[in-house]
């Protein structure tokens, strides 16, 4: 061995005395021969040995190398070293290297090829009883004990009397039962057994299975099962198949497979005794058994936790053969003779519980001892490899050193100069390092001598100790020079690390030599890890590309290299120190620093991109990585340690940076990622579940006591070392299976207290979180509600990997945690949310576990026997079938697979360690758990209570030895797949997958909600759970009816989410859409906006996907209207959405395959539903009509495309109706509603008609008649007046025709119809160019008109007259309206000879006018009116002359109603013709289209442009009087002329401003919505003019409410709505300041001079006060800024006016004065000492200024109760102030305005007594004095403004005089009470107010004050 390493130190003896210690009890037996002893007694000593090594000595290591002892030393030595071996021997989970190593030796030198075999021959025995007897016991030493156990060596001893061969039963337990554990091996068998010997199993001999079949088979032909056998024995075990009955019908049995051999298949009759065969329990020899057939019925095999297959003894059991020769038979007995076959189902195969995956190890497979075999020499050659090379380069560091010379310089490769003497070098450090690394994991480290370990430790410790102080620090002002000394520095460290590695490699090799374990080296190696990690690595990573540090960033970056390569060290560092903390006791000092290092490294901000790192995102995360590894062993180690490190993680949560790129960056193995934390504290959660390994800390106890020589106390410490397995009473799993409830309950006591550790953990954890989210917000600065969701998330991202168990205990607790925080009542609204979002969260995480495993379960369908059985499973668990037994099952459970699947990866990954630790943890507490529930009815129950203590066996020696598994059971290899989708089913059994039906009702119970937040928050936690499981819809029916309540919500945002929910259940289930859809239509004239645009998108979705006429016209209709909506963006999203659905499907088809059948029928189906959407009415063919024009604007993206489509649809309607106008089928439109659609058309654009299509409509304007005849002669009429214009001339004969069918009807149509007419005949008869017709027309309707003139027309016998002035003024009107006579001049100057003018609107008017007088009946004047309307429409000059504008002004000053509406549609029309042509220049008439050759214009030529001036300013005021008179539809039409005027910018802004203001409160939403348009746009162009007038208009609003709503409340309920909220909308658009002096002046205005006060007027004022003051509690407040501003001008005319006020109260009404003590009860109220007699005016007076102050306070305090501004803030200042006061204020949940309507109410009705007049000034009076909120503005106190938030209005001196003849106020205090406040300087006589001294401000906020008074 001198040539091979180093000498073996553990090749001793295996005994040297027959006195052996098992267990510390020492036992006296005979002593076997050591091999010197017995040579002289065998025929060797005839021969004299020349070496002692013919005859080699059993020892450990290489046969040709062990000689025997040559000195006693060295005898003594090896039994010191057989002696360690055996104290480690006596533990079985001991993990040493060195025991595995020697028994792996030991297996080398027996192996059985290896082996000399020699047969002795024995005479015949007869009898074995006796020797049994008589042979002695022989006991060996644990290590001698555990070599004969694990190693198969057979040897026979024959017996002459047998000629058959001795059998392994091996087949036999394959085929009786799936894996049975082997037994422990038994005593020595004596010597005169007559059987055959194996140590692998010493009761599996002499067995056979045979299946026999009498007179029907063979001998031959049976079946012989086991293994060829050298020898053949008389025992067996035989299966009989008895002969079938004669009348058996095989074709109909053959495919129930009867006939099998496989005892497996037989089914075992119900109720039948049983006995279970196992090796443990041995045959009788003389014993049969027999497994009959089933007579009555099939057994029903279920899942079951490993029940083995049963065996039924026979009732008939055959007699064995006599002698020594027994049999074991099975006999299946004939069939009875009423056996019929028809009676059997033949049920399919289906495949069990796999039975062969789990088999447990052979004493010969533990540890894989046979396949090391192979391999241990050349891990031998390895080692010596190892060792030699280490030896070597070990001399050479020596020698290097030995050549030193004193004050000389090193010059050399291997060692350099260090501060404090001398080191290893770089190189030569890695080297050694290597060295060390490879000779420890190849297991002869031990080997080492110890000498040559501590010098090679103290070299290191001179680099070390340079790497503690050496300034490694990085500044971000280094320059070129500073760092080129700092890379030398850099040097030093980095040789400083790696001598660290070296000195902590020596100690990690698993040696127990005391003096490789230097604390103080340790301690230096942490201490230079820390200062390069302080110094240099942190301040690196923390290190951006940008900013100060810009220049040392880009320097530092040209030495990557560098520094990544120190940043590797130190990793490798760090994860030696881990590896120290598991096996190496630290002492305190080294464990905090260390805990604290790696906690912060966790913490540490790294980049969250690439370029802004010098190391590089996950460079740096590896060592992040390590730290987490190094936490885990400190937390796992060092149990008192535990707390501490959950408290520095989550104190340093803060630190974590809470974008989620940033935040996760620690990669699962099964991809994705999470935040290091997240893992840290599942691991730490995992390890907590694990137990201790005490094995290590006795070990290295043992280890201190014996370097320190204390040998004596061997056998006490034998004594007190137990196996952690003795403190049970159950140690095999057959007394396991006979004491179930024991076994189950020590399986409690072992796991119970891991489970509850990590339960308490992650408890603190998970409560710790919470608490802190829920004292934030998402946007504040503190980032917990943020790291709340990423940590629920993460959890959830780990939840279904068997990597990361905790997850699920995690999550649980995080769901128990929301459950409570959402059922409780008193739970905040802020909290409430989080918990529902959370919970939504968590229940979408529920139902996409759900969803995956039932994807995954269609792939695995078809795989293996492991893969089918979880398969069956998994549908068992999702249908909630499955028992928990199948969960816990040993054989190939869920919990089992995942087990063995992480057991197998653990060499790869360490970290899974603790993994399996808590997966054990919570399948063990499974087990007893269910254990707990199993049915006592049950048939096989005491079958199933045996397999439960057997389970709870195994899993109790799992959970106590790690190694207990793996080294007793082998399992099939488990794939990625199958483990996970077993570990899936172990989740679906959990409680936080189980929770989830609770989770769903609190969501659903969430929806009805008082608080609108809270309800919004659970429609979307809804959502998220629909998104991953849809199929709630079918099993919750309530969640449809619960989203459709929440979808008419008093809540814009429920309103929202409701609808978005609405969407989603849509999309998952189509079924739900009809149903749905009114809902969502509904929704579309909702007054959010946003609402609104959602319901159109879903409404456009739900149209292309449904094919129903009526949803599709429903849904159109309800688009079209939205095309006239107040919003832009909605206006804009209507006519989108109706190009979208109505046009772009036909684009295509319009382009290419215009002719085929599938398009004509496509547009004929489209047609039809637009006909149906304008059956609807309600105004849609006005809508449509500008939505057409619009699409064929030139400005429209796609006019083109829809010009062609409206072509085609022209021509299909021509087509399929007017062609087929008799109609085949009750789906076809009518012609009536078909030329309704076509009007409609033509007035968009009258080039979508052909001629030839135009001539078809001809026939429908003769012989009209009435209904719809009428209504057809109307539409084609209209057509015709749209689209004769562009006929040429070559239709002059159908235009003629046209014209002559025409003129007849004149005289009989109305009005409406009549305008059509007549500009359909003017535009005939300028194409045909033949005015000659209307000519006469208006000329014999004028003449009619003159020749009534001299009648008198208030006869009633004249009726008829005026019917016919009538009739001839509508037609004269009309055509006056319509058509340019001026060219005609001479013919009417024929007619007319006294006309002296040239216009013949002139003449009409002139006509028409002397109608108009007050004088003649109404109904003329009407007509009259009427007409000259129509003809200043078209020639407006006529507006201008003195008789036309003085009848209008006689009507206005008339005030008749009728006739003043007659004028306001000449006005109407007029201006709007005005608006027209002054936007496009000179802008068509209706009649024209839009082709240019159509053009009318307003027939005065620019006659109009000072008309419409002179029309406002003559009329406005009139017209606004109309306007605030009422509220039908006169009013509107006023509104609309007032909103005209104020478009076109006619009169002053101020005029019209404060009308539209006052309008906007009107209850006709028409009216409103015109008057805020038209306000809005009005303080757009004119905000600086208007923002003057906003005071007149709240007194014109207050008044018009007052007048004509008849109304005073300042606001609306249900809900409660500011009835200038308008007003406020149009301000949000001004700057702040604008808005704050608003509020400024509407205070002001509430305030009052007490000495001027009319009480006459005072009822009025106190009417108007309180419409200020409920507007101003119930606007919406855009900024703080504002609302502050508000609340402290209320607050500042309380403590102005309201001072004086409760003076002259207290003194007038009370009669309390300076000179008279006040009385006061109990309640600090003032008692008047006799009855004052108080004047009743001055009492009504004081009454109403204290009530408007009282509700102005009252208003105060309900703003800042609903924002929740609390007086007790302190001022804020700076840019944080600035941007709380820019934010939008938050309303506080729970608060409404029900306490202030009550309180106002009750207030301003105080004058309804004298008692409650009385009452009201005493409650006015205390709450000045008494309210602790009330504050002083008034006398400027600085302490008193330090309660509230400062504005910019707040630093203006505003300080205000108390009323001069109120007197000045006093302090007075209450009964009992020390000293008022300490009164401050005055620098004038200012009267101050009466507060209320400190001692007796008794409440503590402003609410409970206000409960208090309310009461």
């Amino acid at each position: 061995m001198a040539t091979n390493g180093y000498v073996p130190q553990n090749g001793l003896l295996n005994g040297s005395n027959g006195t052996t210690q098992i267990n510390g009890v020492a036992r006296s037996k005979p002593r076997m021969l050591t091999v010197e002893e017995a040579l002289p007694l065998t025929p060797v000593t005839s021969i004299i040995p020349f070496n002692s090594d013919i005859v080699p000595f059993p020892a450990v290591g290489l046969r040709s190398s062990v000689s025997l002892f040559s000195t006693p030393a060295e005898r003594d030595e090896g039994r010191r070293a057989l002696d360690s071996l055996n104290h480690e021997a006596v533990d079985p989970q001991t993990t040493s290297r060195r025991l595995q190593q020697s028994l792996n030796d030991l297996k080398e030198l027996l192996k059985p090829e290896s082996l000399t075999i020699f047969k002795f021959k024995t005479s015949p025995r007869v009898s074995t009883k006796s020797d049994s007897n008589t042979q002695n016991k022989v006991s060996l030493t644990p290590f001698a004990q555990r070599v004969l156990d694990e190693t198969s060596i057979e040897f026979k001893y024959p017996s002459p009397a047998r000629s058959t061969p001795a059998t392994q039963n091996k087949v036999f337990h394959k085929e009786i039962s799936a894996p049975i554990k082997s037994p422990t091996r038994s005593k020595p068998t004596p010597y005169s057994t007559q059987q055959p010997i194996s140590n692998t199993n010493a009761y599996d001999y002499n067995s056979k299975i045979s299946v026999q079949a009498p007179q029907e088979r063979s001998k031959s032909q049976s079946s012989t099962l086991s293994r060829p056998p050298p020898t053949q024995t008389s025992s067996g075990i035989a299966v009989v198949i008895p002969t079938l009955p004669n009348n058996f019908p095989r074709e109909e049995y053959a495919s129930a497979k009867v006939g099998k051999t496989s005892i497996q298949s037989a089914p075992r009759p119900p109720n039948s005794p049983s006995q279970q065969i196992r090796p443990h329990d041995p045959p009788k020899p003389s014993s049969t058994f027999s497994i009959p057939l089933p007579s009555q019925s099939t057994t029903q095999f279920h899942l079951k936790p490993e029940i083995p297959r049963q065996l039924a003894p026979s009732t008939t059991s055959a007699e064995p053969p006599s002698g020594s020769d027994p049999s074991l038979s099975v006999i299946i007995p004939d069939l009875p003779p009423t056996f019929r076959a028809e009676d059997y189902e033949v049920v399919p195969n289906s495949p069990d519980t796999p039975q062969n995956l789990s088999r447990k190890r052979k004493r010969s497979e533990i540890d894989d001892y046979e396949d090391d075999i192979g391999m241990g020499v050349d891990q031998r050659e390895r080692g010596d490899l190892a060792a030699r090379n280490l030896r070597e380069y070990l001399q050479d560091i020596f020698d290097a050193e030995d050549q030193l010379q004193p004050d000389t310089t090193i010059m050399n490769n291997i060692i350099i100069s260090t501060s404090d003497g001398y080191s290893l070098t770089s190189m030569s450090q890695t080297k050694v390092e290597s060295l060390l690394q490879k000779i420890i994991s190849v297991g002869r480290y031990q080997q080492a001598p110890l000498s040559d370990l501590l010098r090679l430790q103290k070299i290191s410790e001179g680099a070390l100790k340079d790497a503690e102080v050496v300034d490694v620090k990085v500044d971000d002002a280094m320059g070129e020079s500073e760092i080129e000394e700092w890379l030398q520095r850099v040097a030093i460290a980095e040789v400083g690390l790696k001598a660290a590695r070296t000195s902590l490699r020596l100690m990690s090799g698993g040696r127990e030599d005391k003096q490789l374990y230097s604390e103080d080296v340790i301690q230096a190696a942490l201490n230079a890890f820390k200062n390069v990690m302080d110094n240099c690595i942190v301040p690196i990573v923390e290190m951006r590309s940008s900013g100060t540090s810009n220049v040392t960033f880009k320097a530092l970056l040209a030495q990557k290299k560098v520094v990544i390569n120190l940043l590797t060290q130190c990793r490798r560092v760090l994860s030696l120190l881990a590896s120290l903390v598991a096996n190496v006791e630290l002492s305190e000092t080294v464990i905090n620093t260390l805990e604290f290092t790696a906690s912060r490294l966790i913490f540490v901000e790294n980049a969250p991109i690439e370029r802004d790192s010098i190391l590089g995102v996950a460079k740096f995360d590896t060592l992040r990585v390590v730290a987490m590894d190094a936490l885990a062993q400190i937390f796992l180690c060092n149990p008192a340690q535990r707390q501490g490190i959950f408290d520095e993680i989550l104190t340093s949560l803060e630190k974590l940076p809470v974008t989620r790129q940033s935040a996760r960056q620690f990669k699962l193995a099964e991809g994705g990622s999470i935040q290091l934390v997240s893992a840290l504290i599942m691991r730490l959660i995992q390890t907590s579940a694990n137990k201790p390994d005490d094995s290590k800390d006795k070990r290295r106890k043992h280890a201190l006591d014996a370097l320190n020589g204390d040998d004596e106390g061997d056998e006490s410490q034998s004594n007190n070392h137990k196996n952690p397995t003795d403190v049970y009473t159950i140690k095999s799993e057959s007394r396991a299976e006979q004491q179930s409830v024991t076994a189950i309950q020590e399986l409690r006591d072992c796991v119970s207290p891991l489970l509850d550790t990590a339960r308490q953990n992650a408890t603190y954890v998970v409560g710790f979180i919470v608490n802190r989210a829920m004292k934030s917000t998402k946007s504040g600065d503190a980032p917990y509600r943020n790291l709340l969701d990423l940590f629920v998330e993460d959890f959830i991202t780990c939840l279904d990997t068997p990597d990361w168990p905790a997850a699920e205990l995690l999550l649980r607790l995080f769901l128990f945690k929301m459950v409570v925080l959402a059922e409780g009542d008193k739970t905040p609204a802020p909290a409430k949310n989080m918990a529902l979002d959370l919970l939504g969260t968590m229940g979408a995480a529920i139902s996409e576990l759900n969803s995956r495993i039932r994807r995954s379960l269609t792939s695995m369908e078809n795989g293996d026997a492991l893969a089918q059985y979880l398969t069956r499973l998994a549908h068992s668990s999702l249908e909630k079938r499955a028992s928990s037994a199948d969960v816990v099952s040993w054989l190939c459970g869920p919990f089992r697979v995942s087990v063995e699947h992480l057991d197998e990866r653990c060499s790869s990954d360490p970290q899974l360690h603790s993994a399996i630790g808590f997966l054990m943890a919570e399948w063990a507490s499974q087990v007893f758990t269910t254990y707990e529930v199993i049915n006592d009815n049950e048939d096989n129950r005491q079958q199933i209570e045996r397999e439960y203590g057997r389970l709870a066996y195994r899993l109790r020696m799992m959970v106590t030895d790690r190694r207990w598994l793996s080294r007793e059971y082998s399992f099939n290899s488990v794939n990625p797949p199958q483990a996970r989708l077993a570990y899936a089913v172990t989740l679906l059994h959990s409680q936080f997958c189980t929770s989830f039906g609770r989770v769903l009702a609190i969501l659903l119970g969430s929806m009805t909600s008082e608080q609108a937040t809270v309800r919004s928050k659970s429609l979307r936690s809804v959502n998220q759970v629909l998104d991953t499981d849809p199929t709630i819809l079918d099993r919750e029916p309530a969640v449809k009816h619960l989203i459709l309540r929440c979808s008419n919500d008093t809540s814009v945002q429920v309103r929202d989410s409701a609808l978005s929910l609405v969407g989603k259940c849509i999309s998952l289930r189509p079924a739900l859409e009809e149903e749905l859809t009114p809902g969502i239509l509904q929704r579309v004239n909702d007054s959010g906006v946003g609402v609104r645009k959602r319901a159109m998108k879903l409404s456009k979705d739900i149209y292309l996907r449904n094919t129903k006429r009526d949803i599709r016209s429903s849904i159109a209709d309800a688009l079209l209207h939205r095309v006239v909506d107040l919003d832009e963006g909605v206006q804009e999203l209507a006519r989108q959405t109706i190009e979208e659905v109505w046009m772009s499907p036909f684009y295509q088809s319009s382009t290419s395959d215009s002719n085929s059948a599938q398009y004509k029928l496509a547009m004929a189906d489209h047609v039809a539903l637009m006909v149906k959407t304008i059956q609807r009415g309600s105004g849609v063919s006005t809508v449509l009509d500008k939505v057409l024009q619009n699409m064929l604007s030139n400005d429209a993206k796609f006019s083109a495309a829809n010009f062609k489509v409206c072509k085609a649809l022209v021509a299909t309607m021509f087509e399929t109706i007017i062609d087929n106008s008799v109609g085949e089928g009750n789906d076809t439109p009518s012609a009536r509603d078909a030329l309704e659609l076509l009007k409609i058309f033509a007035k968009s654009n009258a080039k979508l008609f052909e001629p030839e299509q135009v001539q078809l409509l001809q026939p429908y304007i003769n012989n009209v008649g009435g209904g719809d005849d009428l209504a057809i002669f109307w539409s084609v009429v209209v057509i015709f007046r749209h689209v004769l214009p562009h006929l040429s001339k070559i239709h002059n004969s159908f235009l003629a025709t046209v014209r002559k069918q025409l003129l007849p009807t004149a005289a009989r149509m109305g009005r409406a119809i009549l305008d059509d007419v007549v500009a359909c005949l003017w535009i005939i008869s300028e194409v045909l160019g033949d005015f000659q017709h209307l000519t006469k027309l208006v000329i014999s309707s004028l003449l009619g008109i003159q020749q009534i003139k001299n009648f008198d027309l208030n006869d009633p016998s004249r009726s008829e007259l005026v019917k016919k002035v009538g009739r001839l003024l509508m037609i004269s009107g009309t055509l006056g309206k319509h058509c340019d006579f001026d060219p005609q001049q001479v013919s009417f100057k024929e007619k007319f000879p006294s006309w002296k003018d040239t216009s013949v609107s002139k003449l009409m008017t002139d006509v028409f006018a002397p109608f108009a007088s007050p004088n003649q009946p109404l109904e003329v004047r009407k007509s009259a009116l009427d007409a000259i309307g129509m003809v200043c429409q078209s020639w407006p000059k006529n507006f201008a002359s003195a008789s036309i504008y003085i009848s209008f002004q006689e009507v206005f000053r008339e005030k008749n109603s009728v006739l003043e509406a007659i004028i306001l549609r000449s006005f109407k029309d007029f201006l709007l013709l005005e608006e027209k042509r002054s936007e496009a220049g000179a802008e068509t008439l209706p009649g024209s289209a839009h082709d240019p050759t159509a053009k009318l214009g307003v027939m005065g030529g620019g006659q109009g442009d000072g008309i419409a001036i002179g029309i406002a300013q003559r009329f406005l005021p009139d017209i606004i009087r109309l306007a605030l008179v009422s509220q039908d539809d006169q009013a509107l039409l006023a509104t609309e002329v007032v909103a005209s005027i104020a478009r076109q910018g006619l009169v002053h802004p101020k005029e019209c401003g404060p009308t539209l203001i006052a309008l906007e409160t009107s209850q006709n939403a028409k009216i409103a919505e015109i008057a805020f348009r038209e306000h809005k746009a009005l303080h757009e162009k004119h905000e600086t003019i208007l923002e003057k007038e906003y005071m007149r208009a709240v007194l014109l609003a207050y008044e018009y409410q007052r007048d004509v709503v008849e109304n005073t409340h300042g606001a609306t309920l249900d809900p409660y709505t500011s009835k200038l909220h308008s007003m406020i909308d149009v301000l949000k658009i001004s700057k702040v300041k604008n808005r704050k002096k608003f509020f400024e002046t509407l205070c002001s205005r509430i305030d009052f001079e007490p000495a001027k006060i009319d009480i006459n007027e005072f009822p009025q004022h106190l009417e108007f006060s309180q419409f200020i003051i409920e507007n101003m509690a119930f606007f919406e407040y855009a900024s703080v800024d504002e609302l502050m501003c508000a609340i402290n001008s209320m607050e500042k005319v309380v403590a102005a006016t309201g001072t004086g006020i409760a003076h002259s109260i207290e003194t007038e009404i009370f009669q309390v004065r300076l000179d008279q003590p006040v009385q006061v009860d109990e309640k600090g109220q003032p008692q008047p000492t006799s009855q004052p007699k108080v004047d009743p005016i001055r009492l009504r007076l004081l009454t109403a200024s204290s009530m408007m102050l009282s509700s102005l306070w009252e208003a105060r305090t309900y703003l800042r109760r609903l924002y929740g501004l609390s007086t007790a803030k302190k001022e804020i200042k700076g840019k944080s102030a600035t941007k709380d006061l820019n934010r939008a204020p938050v309303k506080v949940p729970f608060v409404n305005g029900d306490k202030f309507w009550e309180l106002n109410g009750a207030t301003m009705s105080a004058l309804n007594s004298e008692e409650q007049m009385m009452s009201q000034c005493r409650a006015f009076v205390e709450l000045l004095s008494i309210d602790q909120d009330f504050k002083l503005t008034a006398e400027g106190d600085e302490e008193a403004e330090r309660g509230r938030l400062s504005t910019p209005s707040d630093d203006e001196e505003n300080e205000e005089a108390g009323p001069p003849n109120s007197g000045r106020g006093r302090k007075r205090k209450a009964a009992g009470t020390p000293g008022g406040r300490k009164k401050r300087a005055r620098s004038s006589s200012v009267q101050r107010g009466r507060v209320r001294p400190k001692g007796s401000w008794k409440r503590g906020s402003a609410e409970k004050s206000d409960d208090e008074l309310a009461a």
